[in-house]
């Protein structure tokens, strides 16, 4: 018998790409010079702002939009509305826009049903796997929270023991449609344990209250997007309002809050980039998700990078916004006109967000003449149209208004389907002449990797992109090929030892972690370097790659060392603890061990590999009886769990069933076909019959 902790299919095998080895950083460097958006005049304004800003101190705290109700009922009755206003919530019937008349989903490759139903006033989402017409699988867990306004989508949240993750059904509201999640096709359907972290929950709702070493347990989670997302924490500004100080804002700025207004149109870019510029998000060292207030400069906090290709200008993801409307012409040009002219309400005279959208007022509630008249603006002398256009423009249905074009929006932002989530269409901020079939024809290529928001960033900002880019988008080989050559200054090591020991821990390249923090010295590595606990687990993670690469090589002491130090850093976050449990075990520290896999299961029990390693350490310590209970449990949860079914054919063989043990290794080759190791027990099992 085996014991099997952590599953370790994150970490990605690769072979390297010589070809684009040096090319590629070259690239780069090329994109950042040719695409990035006009150089602002208003860098000196923005410093100057940010200290101005009573609410960017420390001291100033978040007061919620119930206060800011109080004083601004007008606007939270049209706010609340918005999709901003309706991106969270708890799952309610009013919350839903489902239609649950034929609310199933069924994944093939899975072979998994799905059911979304209402009972009395609770949501539940029911999984189940038939076979010959039979029942053989069946799990119902319960809707916490329904996260989208429902403009486009619903998706559904469980929380358990406030670990929020994704569950396996979303409904597409454009096309009235049920269907799994994004990221949750071809394969990659997780369940009900896609962790929802705070880079998700802090784009998709007002600020939670995220528990610090975790990766997705929170203990309050807000209903939306609120107030002081794009205008700062309140609290002072509360403080003064309730102490009788008035300040003239139609002459002066008050700098007890943020009104994005009176913000350069960089600074009001930003308040918008922070969550409608999806991507691959890349944070400034000892930053966090919470750390940006609106009116500072975002690239301080975060550098968001996306791919870019050639040939493939038609093509963007669903928030992509930011990027989109800053290739376009339109913004172009506006803000090199409008740079400086305007010092109270500097977007005025340029094209920003809020040209056509009041943040205030849902789009679904505004007429369509409001963006028409945001171009009308600009093109306003246009030449009277003749007859032959006329006509090819109403065959386009483009209206006409006294030879002025009307609906722009639907030639020169159309409509289209963004790359990321299906289902969905959205208007394509990139304004620009309607793009012909033949430029969509052309074969696309790709560029390169750039930071939309930063001009310049700096090597280690840029390799950390494409180790991200390469472990959560698109495993292809350059970009840790690129990334590696970016981080090859030996008088950095200490500066890039995060980002080195991420790219070899992808790699499997144990032998050069241990290799690393034997350069920088073991007691230096966890005496002082890798001790800081953070919202986003920076040292705790360095912490666990090395613990894996000792545990891998062998050196099993050490492991356990390393994976305490995870754990310590990151208490909360379970896979560590079953891989510290895991090490435990493996050393002969059962009590330990039983230890640390019940913890889990008490903030947890839906953790699947607690039970199965529980079950294993109680079926060495002589409790039979315990393990299959345990292993029984989990398979409820997780009937293709195959560490889980591994250990249930040891239990099997261990009580001299060999006919359940074979059954076990059975459904995993069923599902997956590929298990060298439910071959090779199988093979056991046939001699021993």
């Amino acid at each position: 018998m085996k014991m099997y902790g952590l599953c370790n299919s994150s970490i990605m095998k690769a072979k390297r790409s010589h070809i684009l080895f040096l090319l590629l950083p070259l690239i780069f460097f090329a994109l950042n010079f040719c695409t990035a958006s006009p150089e602002s005049k208003e860098q000196d304004q923005e410093k100057k702002d940010s200290l101005l800003y009573l609410n960017h101190s420390d001291s100033a705290k978040y007061v919620g939009m119930s206060t800011c109700r109080l004083c601004h009922q007008e606007i939270y009755n049209t706010f609340i509305k918005t999709g901003m206003g309706r991106s969270f919530d708890r799952a309610t019937q009013q919350k839903s826009v489902g239609d649950f008349k034929n609310a199933t989903v069924y994944d093939r490759l899975l072979d998994m049903h799905y059911k979304a139903f209402w009972s009395k006033d609770s949501l539940f989402i029911k999984e189940y796997r038939l076979s010959h017409g039979d029942t053989v699988h069946e799990r119902t867990e319960q809707v916490n929270y329904i996260i989208g306004s429902g403009q486009h989508t619903n998706s559904h949240m469980q929380s358990v023991n406030g670990y929020v993750n994704q569950m396996p059904m979303t409904f597409y509201s454009q096309k009235k449609r049920w269907d799994l999640p994004p990221g949750f096709e071809n394969g990659y359907n997780t369940r009900f344990s896609r962790k929802i972290g705070l880079e998700c929950m802090s784009c998709h709702n007002g600020y939670p209250g995220f528990v610090m070493g975790s990766e997705n347990k929170y203990t309050y989670l807000p209903t939306g997007i609120d107030c002081e997302r794009c205008h700062g924490p309140g609290s002072i500004h509360v403080a003064q309002r309730q102490s009788g100080s008035r300040i003239d804002t139609s002459k002066y700025i008050d700098y007890s809050i943020v009104n994005p207004a009176k913000l350069s149109i960089d600074a009001q870019f930003d308040i918008c980039q922070r969550c409608h510029l999806q991507g691959n998000a890349i944070l400034k060292n000892d930053r966090s998700f919470y750390d940006f207030r609106p009116g500072q400069k975002l690239s301080n906090y975060i550098s968001v990078f996306l791919p870019k290709y050639k040939n493939a200008d038609d093509e963007f993801i669903m928030a992509s916004h930011a990027d989109r409307l800053k290739q376009s012409q339109c913004f172009i040009q506006s803000y090199q006109k409008a740079e400086g002219k305007n010092s109270l309400k500097p977007y005025k005279d340029a094209m920003t967000c809020v040209t056509c959208h009041n943040p205030h007022v849902s789009v679904r509630e505004t007429n369509v003449n409001v963006f028409n008249d945001a171009c009308n603006n600009c093109h306003n002398k246009m030449p009277p149209v003749s007859s032959q256009q006329k006509a090819l423009l109403q065959a386009a249905h483009c209206g006409l208004q006294t030879n002025k074009l009307s609906n722009c929006v639907s030639c020169h932002m159309p409509i289209s389907g963004s790359t990321d989530i299906p289902h969905v269409s959205v208007h394509d901020h990139y304004i620009r002449k309607p793009v012909t079939q033949h430029q969509k024809d052309k074969i696309k290529t790709f560029v390169g990797l750039f930071s939309i928001n930063e001009k310049k960033p700096d090597k280690l900002t840029r390799a950390m992109a494409y180790i991200n880019q390469y472990d959560k988008f698109d495993q292809q080989p350059h970009y840790l090929d690129s990334a590696l050559t970016l981080l090859q200054d030996k008088n950095e090591l200490q500066k890039n030892s995060h980002a080195l020991i991420q790219l070899y821990f992808i790699k499997q390249d144990f032998q050069s972690i241990i290799r690393c923090v034997n350069q920088l010295g073991e007691e230096k590595c966890y005496g002082s370097l890798f001790t800081k606990q953070s919202y986003e687990n920076k040292d705790g993670w360095t912490a666990y790659r090395i613990a894996d690469a000792f545990y891998y090589s062998g050196q099993i002491p050490a492991s356990v060392k390393w994976f305490k130090r995870a754990v310590e850093l990151s208490p909360y976050n379970l896979d560590f603890r079953n891989k510290l449990g895991t090490s435990l075990a493996a050393m002969n520290q059962l009590p330990a061990a039983v230890g640390q896999f019940e913890f889990i299961l008490r903030e947890n029990p839906k953790y699947v590999p607690a039970y199965s390693n529980l079950g294993y350490v109680k079926l060495v310590q002589g409790f039979p009886a315990e393990a299959i209970r345990l292993y029984t449990l989990g398979k409820k949860l997780d009937p293709d769990n195959e560490p889980l079914l591994l250990n249930l054919a040891g239990y099997y063989l261990f009580t001299k069933n060999k006919a359940m043990a074979k059954k076990q290794l059975e459904e995993i080759l069923k599902r997956n076909p590929e298990s060298q190791k439910a071959k090779m027990a199988l093979r056991q099992i046939g001699t021993l019959l």
